[in-house]
């Protein structure tokens, strides 16, 4: 079993990710640990120390489940997997997980900040170079080689797991 969940910040690609790995015995793999070098995402890791986390991750594992993309600096990444899942979410609802999020995670959060300013593009930007944005997304989903699979990320976590689990048993009929 090799998913792939992407979607905009804030709908729960993490927690289904980590759901799906404790559900099913496999991996969890959230591609923000290729990306930051600590838990408050103030420091980035450079490209080769992304690749060689990367090449580390595939090489010890025939399973598992991704949460996020590597497509702005590995296009070629996980492209072994069964399923691509993109989890769509009303932006009004995205924004509102995102601003809860922020204050819980910065206690002197005054309400905007950079992070949320560049979220608020995710429909907007039309580049699909452009990390984290619905056109690099759409990008993705347009040129897979797995199937994909759109989820309604306001279902509870149970019920997306269902539908991918669903998905998933039917590529081997």
């Amino acid at each position: 079993m090799r998913i792939q969940i992407i979607g905009g910040s804030g709908t729960g690609k993490s927690t289904l990710g980590a759901f799906i790995g404790q559900a099913e015995q496999i991996p969890w793999i959230d591609t923000d640990h290729y990306l930051w070098k600590d838990t408050m995402f103030t420091e980035k890791r450079t490209v080769a120390e992304r690749f060689a986390l990367y090449e580390a991750d595939l090489a010890s594992h025939n399973d598992y489940i991704v949460s996020g993309s590597v497509f702005a600096w590995h296009p070629d990444g996980f492209i072994d997997r069964d399923l691509l899942v993109f989890l769509s979410l009303d932006e009004t609802v995205r924004m509102k997980r995102l601003i809860a999020r922020e204050k819980a995670r910065y206690p002197d959060f005054t309400g905007s900040n950079e992070f949320l300013d560049w979220c608020r593009t995710y429909h907007t930007a039309t580049d699909p170079s452009m990390i984290g944005t619905f056109a690099e997304h759409q990008h993705q989903m347009d040129r897979s080689i797995s199937p994909v699979l759109i989820v309604d990320a306001s279902l509870s976590t149970e019920l997306q797991y269902q539908k991918i689990i669903e998905a998933y048993n039917q590529l081997s009929l």
